[in-house]
């Protein structure tokens, strides 16, 4: 089913909805187990040349704007 503006899941992420509130113990765990998952993959894979041109273009975004102030 498609959605529109009007027909909206509230609790869908991503949708303007409530966040979920999760206690400081469930985002500690949360957050470890990620780290561990991601640890020795993340750390060791080159930035795909893709997301670096990006990251490159933001800054020269960002110094444009910094100069017209």
């Amino acid at each position: 089913m498609e959605q529109t503006a009007g027909n909206r899941d509230a609790a869908s992420p991503g949708q303007g909805g409530p966040a979920p509130v999760l206690s400081f113990d469930t985002r500690q765990r949360l957050g470890l187990a990620l780290r561990s998952v991601y640890e020795g993959s993340v750390d060791t894979q080159p930035i795909p040349d893709t997301q670096v041109d990006l990251l490159l273009r933001l800054r020269h975004k960002e110094r444009e704007r910094s100069r017209a102030r």
